[in-house]
């Protein structure tokens, strides 16, 4: 959420700003309402300084007249009150559907193919033969299985087996050990959290809400990605400015509806409807954010080159931000089944933007302020595609990536008989 003064004092910024985003806010609309709350907040404490100065006069036995007056103030002030009320009520409500602001540095633009590729690591593999796809080579592997899960959950769903499971497990040991080390606190989160703070954290506006598993009977919702649990948990909290920043890295299963992405990447694992993940959350002091996010970057980039995979870092457009986002990186592996890279990890900053609709402040000397908040993927399944893919043989077994024997004691995965 934006600061009303800041919205009020730069009106011009913010309209551009949410237009960037492709996102309809009137922003002058949103002033007038604002200005209405002013008037009526004047007018209330008038009144109340009106009241408190006639109670303090009829001390003693009051007159008819000053109870009279008295009477009509009361009703005064309660009718004000109530209309103040719905006003702040109503401007509440408009400013939570403003997103927050992209970075300086963030390229205008409208959608994707906008976007920014800051640098290229590594080589994309290449194969003498032609290579096959994650799933295709997972089945004969056996260590997916998307017929049998579609068999009792439906399409999106898979089982991982056998080796598989033991890979994600290497993966998230591999993630936990390197991340352990630089001083996250490791944290289970739940899954399920309560609409209003999923709302608090700015993923439901503009149809974001589209893309989530909401149980209305029970007013919970499946997180989309595990920082949702892991941010919400330090609601209406002070940090202490000496305990910042305060990093977590949290592993949880994670739900999306994939919403409109129907027809387009549904093939094996890659847009599931459940995945697990793990997550990187950091809270900072004001103007913090800048710097931890290259810190965040640094070690998705040390994870990825510890897999020894290609891959791109790409920096997203106004037109690409999420809703909450003010910048975003995603690192993107090289799948040479598609001659493509595809989106593996990813990290962002959300400034002051998500501490503020959570209440979530830090004390500096003699007052507090908003922390800035910022999230980064440490590893999802994904990395799993980028595995089976880059590091697949013509006799159709996979190599395991060496950082990962020390957790598996194998070198090879073979095809089931």
């Amino acid at each position: 959420m934006l600061d009303i003064k800041f919205i009020r004092e730069n009106p011009k910024i913010v309209q551009k700003a949410v237009l960037d985003k492709n996102i309809s806010v009137d922003i002058k609309h949103i002033l007038k309402i604002d200005k209405k709350s002013r008037e009526l907040s004047f007018l209330v404490q008038k009144l109340r300084e009106e009241r408190n100065s006639l109670t303090e006069s009829m001390k003693g036995k009051p007159t008819a007249e000053q109870i009279k007056k008295g009477k009509i103030l009361k009703e005064k002030l309660e009718k004000q009150e109530n209309a103040l009320k719905a006003v702040l009520g109503e401007l509440q409500v408009y400013v939570m559907e403003i997103p927050n602001l992209a970075k300086k540095d963030v390229k205008i633009g409208k959608n994707g193919t906008e976007n920014e590729i800051i640098k290229k690591i590594g080589k994309p593999t290449v194969f003498n033969y032609k290579p096959k796809d994650h799933l295709e080579i997972g089945e004969k592997l056996g260590i997916i299985d998307v017929l049998r899960a579609a068999k009792i959950s439906g399409a999106r769903f898979y089982f991982l087996k056998n080796e598989g499971v033991l890979m994600e497990f290497a993966l998230r040991e591999l993630a936990f050990e390197i991340l352990l080390k630089e001083g996250f606190i490791p944290i289970l989160p739940p899954v399920l959290i309560k609409k209003e703070v999923m709302k608090g954290l700015g993923y439901m506006e503009k149809g974001g809400d589209e893309d989530m598993y909401i149980l209305e009977k029970d007013n919970l919702v499946l997180v989309g990605t595990s920082e949702q649990s892991i941010v919400s948990m330090h609601k209406d909290e002070v940090f202490d400015e000496k305990d910042l920043p305060k990093r977590y890295v949290g592993f949880s299963t994670c739900f999306r509806r994939e919403a409109g992405s129907y027809g387009k990447d549904t093939k094996g694992i890659l847009r599931s409807h459940q995945f697990d993940k793990i997550e990187m959350v950091s809270y900072v002091a004001q103007g913090e954010d800048d710097k931890e996010h290259e810190y965040l970057l640094s070690l998705e980039e040390k994870l990825l080159q510890m897999l020894e995979i290609p891959y791109q870092v790409v920096k997203m457009c106004t037109g690409d931000l999420g809703f909450p986002a003010a910048r975003k990186y995603d690192l993107e592996a090289w799948i040479p089944s598609e001659n493509k890279y595809r989106e593996v990890t990813s990290t962002s900053t959300t400034t002051d933007f998500q501490s503020r609709r959570l209440n979530i402040k830090y004390k500096k000397q003699n007052k507090t302020e908003f922390v800035n908040i910022l999230n980064g993927t440490a590893f999802s399944t994904r990395p799993i595609i980028a595995i089976l893919e880059n590091y697949q043989q013509e006799d159709g077994s996979v190599l395991i990536p060496k950082i990962l024997q020390k957790y598996l004691h194998f070198e090879k995965i073979i095809p089931k008989k």
